[in-house]
C-alpha cells in the first residue's frame, strides 16, 4: 500500500490485558453469545458423521433399484404403471416394515396430507375457486389407485396408506445386508397442473387440442431410511420437496406414436422410435458445438395436426440417480449439442424440448444455457457425472435428475421482453443446477429446503455471473436481501426452519442462504478459502445424504475459519445487519508542550501474598498430620518468601525504595516536522441490528485520494453492541463511508456515512513524545498494579 495517508493505523488500545478491569469497562460485553460455539446445537459426531463434517468410517445408506413400465392414456388422461423395486438394507438395523411415498395423493381431496391453511373471505373470486371450496370432503377422483402390492412371487403384501405415505408390513424381518424384491401396480388420473397446481400433470393447448405431459412424482417411491432420522416419512403437502434413495432405473413408457419423449437417463431405442432423418440429426448433434434440431419446428407443427392412434414404447436407463421423471408430447421441437466437462472429460448430451410457443427463446438460449450450467457448476462443485442434461419448456420450474422443467414463451408474434428472457435463462440455470443440489449432493429437502434451494441458488448466482457479467441477478448479491431482512420479526423465521413452517418461503429458503454464502465468499473468507471448502463439501457428500452440520463443519474444517458466529447469526437467527457510525472524534498532536515531568514512586516491598480467607481444603490439609508441605522442608524457599530474596540483591522489608518513572523525551525539530500534519480519528460504531459483520471502511481525503480498510467480525467479540477504531493519517479526511460496496446486507445505509463538512465535534489535542530508549512497556502486576521494580528495569 503506497498511499501516504496510511501513515499509521492502530487499534484503540496499544496494549490490552484482559482482566476484571476490562470487563468492568465493557458492561454487557458478549451479552448475546454471538461468538459462542454452536456446541450442542449440532448433533454429536459419531462413526457415521465425523466432527470434521466428512462421512465417518461407519457411514451407510440404503439403495433402491426400479424396473418400471408405464402406459400413458392420452384420451382418458390416465397413467397406468407397474414397478418392481429391489430394496437393499445396508443399515445396521433389522427392518420389519418399509415406507413408500405416494405423492400424487396430494392432488386428492380425500387422500392428501391434510395440512390445513388459514383463509379469509376474498373481495373477489372466480367460479373455479368456488367449485374447489364448495365440498372439500367429496372425492375429486385424483390420487394413487393401488391395484396390487405383492412380493416377487406374486404373494400379496399387507400395506397401510396414511395420506401421502404407504407402509408395507414385511412377512419376515429384512436383516442387515439383505435385499427385498416386491412389486406394485397402480394408476392415477393425471391432473391439469395449470388449473390444479403441482409439479406434474398435463397442460392443454386449446388452440391445437394437444397436451404436454410432465410426469413427475408419478410412481410409488421409497422413503429414505437414515442414520440421523430413521424413516423420513413426513407427509407431502406440496411445498417441502423430497428425500430419496439412490439406485438404478429401467423405465419403459408406452405413449402415442407421434409423441416425443424425454426422460431421466439415456434412451436405449432411439433407432426404433425416431425417423431415419431424426436419427441422423441426433447423430450429428452428438458431436455438434452448436444446438442441432433433432425434431424440427416444421415436424412439430405437422405432428400437432394429426393425433396418431398408434403406440410406441421408449426405453430409458439411468444409473446412480435418486429419481426418474419424463415428459411426453407431440408438440415438441427437440434440439441438442455435445458439451465436454473438462474436469472428468465427460461428454454430455445437452438437449432441450419445447413447443412452438417457446421456439423464439428456447432455440436461441436453452441448450446453450444447459451446457454453460453443467460446466460452471462442475468448476465450483464436482464434475458433472451423468451422460445427459435436459431442459423442457413446460410453463413452470421443477428439477429432476438429468431433466428439468422451465418456463419461457414468446408473445404470439414471436417477440419477448428482457424480463422474460432473463427469467427464462435464470430458471434454466437454476433447475439444471439442481442436478448437483440435491440430485447428487442428496440433502433432505422435506426437512431443510435451504440445503437444496439455498446452495443451488448461490451456485446459480455464480453461474449467471459467468453467463453475463451484467446479468440482473436478484438472489445472491448482499444488497438484494435487505428488504426481507428489515421486515418485522413476526414475519421472519430462521433459515434453520422446517419447510412447512416458513411464511416468506422464497427469501428464507432461496435468497437468504444464497446471500449468506456469497457474503462468506466475498467478504468473510475470501474466494480461495471458500471455493476450496465448498468443493470439499460437494466432493465429500456426492451421492450421499448430508445434513446441515455436515455442511457447517466441512466449511470450517477445509478453510481453517471459525464460522460458528456466522452460522449462529445468519442461519439460526433473524437479526439483520445494521452497523452505524455513531461518532467520529478528531484529535491533533500538541507538538510544543513538553512531556510530563518524571515522577518518583516510593514503595516498600510487598509481604508474601496470602489469601484473605482460608478455605476448607487449606484447613483440612493443615490439620492433617500426614502432610508435610514442601516449603517447610526447603530452607532456600523459606528464604525466598520470608527474607524477600529476589535473586539480584537482598531486599530489606523495612526500607522504603524510590523508582523514577520517565514519560519520555520531547520531540526534536525533525520529528515535529514529520508529525505536524498528523490527525487522529476515533470512529465509534454501534451495532443496531444485532447481527455482527466485518467493518469495511472507505476513507476519502481532502486531496481526493481514497483508502480502504476492513476489520473482521471478530472485532465485536468483546462487546457486541459498541466498538471503536482509531486511525492516524498525515492528511485530513473529507468523509468516511461504512460498507461502501454494500456487501454486508446492511439494512440502513443512511447511518453509514460521516462527513467532515457536517461534523459538529470539537478537535481535541493529544501529547506526542519520543519514547526513551532502553525502557520496555510497563505492564500490570498480579492485581493489575504497576510493579515498580519492573518499571525500574530490575528483575523481580
Amino acid at each position: 500500500m503506497k498511499l501516504k495517508a496510511a501513515l499509521l493505523s492502530f487499534s484503540v488500545f496499544a496494549y490490552t490485558g484482559f482482566t476484571a478491569q476490562n470487563i468492568q469497562n465493557n458492561p454487557g460485553s458478549n451479552h448475546g453469545n454471538r461468538f459462542e460455539q454452536l456446541g450442542t446445537i449440532l448433533p454429536t459426531p459419531n462413526i457415521y458423521r465425523t466432527a470434521s463434517g466428512a462421512p465417518g468410517q461407519g457411514y451407510w445408506q440404503n439403495r433402491a433399484d426400479y424396473d418400471i413400465t408405464a402406459y400413458l392414456d392420452e384420451d382418458k388422461r390416465n397413467l397406468k404403471g407397474s414397478e418392481t423395486i429391489t430394496y437393499y438394507n445396508n443399515s445396521p438395523d433389522d427392518l420389519d416394515y418399509i415406507w413408500l411415498q405416494l405423492d400424487e395423493n396430494q392432488q386428492s381431496t380425500v387422500k392428501n396430507a391434510g395440512y390445513a391453511f388459514p383463509s379469509t373471505l376474498p373481495s373477489s373470486s372466480n367460479d373455479q375457486q368456488l367449485k374447489v371450496t364448495e365440498l372439500p370432503e367429496k372425492d375429486n377422483g385424483y390420487g394413487v389407485n393401488l391395484e396390487k402390492v405383492t412380493d416377487a412371487s406374486g404373494n400379496p403384501l399387507k400395506y397401510t396408506v396414511n395420506k401421502t405415505m404407504m407402509r408395507i408390513d414385511l412377512p419376515k424381518v429384512l436383516k442387515k445386508g439383505e435385499k427385498l424384491v416386491f412389486k406394485v401396480d397402480w394408476n392415477y388420473n393425471i391432473p391439469n397442473r395449470i388449473k390444479m397446481g403441482g409439479r406434474g400433470g398435463y397442460e392443454n393447448f386449446a388452440e391445437d387440442g394437444n397436451d404436454l405431459y410432465t410426469m413427475t412424482q408419478w410412481y410409488p417411491r421409497m422413503c429414505v431410511y437414515s442414520d440421523f432420522q430413521g424413516w423420513q416419512n413426513h407427509q407431502f403437502t406440496g411445498r417441502g420437496e423430497f428425500a430419496l434413495v439412490f439406485g438404478n432405473f429401467k423405465v419403459s413408457m408406452n405413449v402415442p406414436a407421434d409423441h416425443i419423449v424425454g426422460g431421466t437417463g439415456e434412451c436405449k431405442n432411439y433407432e426404433q422410435v425416431l425417423t431415419s432423418d431424426q436419427m441422423a440429426r441426433y447423430r450429428k448433434a452428438e458431436s455438434a458445438a452448436e444446438p442441432i434440431e433433432i425434431v424440427t419446428l416444421d415436424e412439430a407443427k405437422k405432428a400437432e395436426k394429426n393425433h396418431s392412434k398408434q403406440r410406441k414404447t421408449w426405453n430409458f436407463e439411468a444409473s446412480d440417480v435418486r429419481d426418474f421423471a419424463w415428459t411426453s408430447s407431440r408438440k415438441f421441437v427437440w434440439d441438442g449439442m455435445r458439451v465436454t466437462i473438462p474436469e472428468n472429460n465427460n461428454k454430455v448430451m445437452a438437449m432441450s424440448f419445447y413447443p412452438k410457443e417457446a421456439y423464439g427463446l428456447y432455440r436461441k438460449y436453452s441448450t446453450k444455457a444447459v451446457a454453460h450450467t453443467i460446466k460452471t457448476y462442475s468448476e465450483f462443485t464436482i464434475p458433472y457425472p451423468y451422460p445427459v442434461a435436459q431442459s423442457v419448456e413446460a410453463a413452470n420450474g421443477m428439477e429432476y435428475p438429468m431433466i428439468c422443467f422451465n418456463f419461457g414463451r414468446t408473445e404470439k408474434d414471436g417477440t419477448y421482453s428482457e424480463g422474460t428472457k432473463n427469467g427464462m435463462i435464470g430458471v434454466i440455470i437454476h433447475e439444471v443446477g439442481h442436478n448437483f443440489f440435491p440430485m447428487i449432493i442428496n440433502s433432505d429437502e422435506r426437512q431443510w429446503s435451504w440445503m437444496d434451494e439455498g446452495l443451488n441458488t448461490f451456485t446459480e448466482y455464480l453461474t449467471e455471473e459467468k453467463w453475463d457479467n451484467k446479468f440482473p441477478s436478484k438472489r445472491g448479491p448482499a444488497w438484494t436481501i435487505t428488504d426481507y431482512m428489515k421486515l418485522p420479526k413476526d414475519q421472519l423465521e430462521p433459515i434453520m426452519s422446517n419447510s412447512e413452517n416458513i411464511i416468506q418461503f422464497g427469501p428464507n429458503a432461496y435468497s437468504k442462504p444464497a446471500t449468506g454464502l456469497n457474503i462468506l465468499r466475498e467478504t468473510i473468507m475470501g474466494r480461495e478459502l471458500f471455493d476450496k471448502a465448498f468443493k470439499t463439501y460437494a466432493k465429500r457428500w456426492a451421492f450421499k445424504h448430508p445434513e446441515p452440520a455436515d455442511f457447517f463443519r466441512t466449511m470450517e474444517d477445509a478453510s481453517g475459519e471459525d464460522l460458528d458466529w456466522f452460522w449462529r447469526g445468519w442461519f439460526y437467527g433473524t437479526d439483520p445487519v445494521d452497523i452505524a457510525i455513531d461518532k467520529v472524534s478528531v484529535a491533533v498532536p500538541d507538538l510544543n508542550t513538553p512531556p510530563k515531568a518524571a515522577k518518583e514512586i516510593k514503595y516498600k516491598v510487598e509481604e508474601p501474598l496470602q489469601n484473605s480467607f482460608e478455605d476448607i481444603s487449606k484447613i483440612r490439609n493443615k490439620e492433617d498430620k500426614n502432610i508435610t508441605f514442601y516449603v517447610d522442608k526447603d530452607k532456600d524457599l523459606q528464604d525466598f518468601y520470608y527474607r524477600y530474596d529476589r535473586g539480584q540483591e537482598k531486599i530489606d522489608a523495612d526500607k522504603e525504595y524510590t523508582v523514577k518513572m520517565d514519560a519520555g523525551v520531547p520531540l526534536d525539530v525533525k520529528d515535529k516536522e514529520k508529525f505536524k500534519n498528523l490527525t487522529g480519528y476515533q470512529i465509534d460504531f454501534v451495532n443496531k441490528g444485532g447481527l455482527v459483520m466485518p467493518i469495511i471502511l472507505e476513507f476519502t481525503f481532502e486531496d481526493g485520494t481514497k483508502l480502504y480498510d476492513k476489520s473482521s467480525a471478530q472485532i465485536w467479540r468483546q462487546n457486541e453492541k459498541k466498538v471503536s477504531k482509531t486511525y492516524y493519517f498525515d492528511k485530513k479526511i473529507k468523509s468516511i463511508q461504512l460498507d461502501p460496496m454494500r456487501e454486508t446486507a446492511d439494512i440502513d445505509t443512511t447511518n453509514n456515512l460521516w462527513s467532515s463538512s457536517g461534523a459538529d465535534s470539537q478537535v481535541s489535542k493529544f501529547q506526542l513524545f519520543k519514547q526513551k530508549q532502553g525502557n520496555g512497556p510497563v505492564r500490570g502486576g498480579s492485581n493489575g498494579k504497576v510493579n515498580p521494580m519492573q518499571a525500574a528495569g530490575k528483575k523481580s
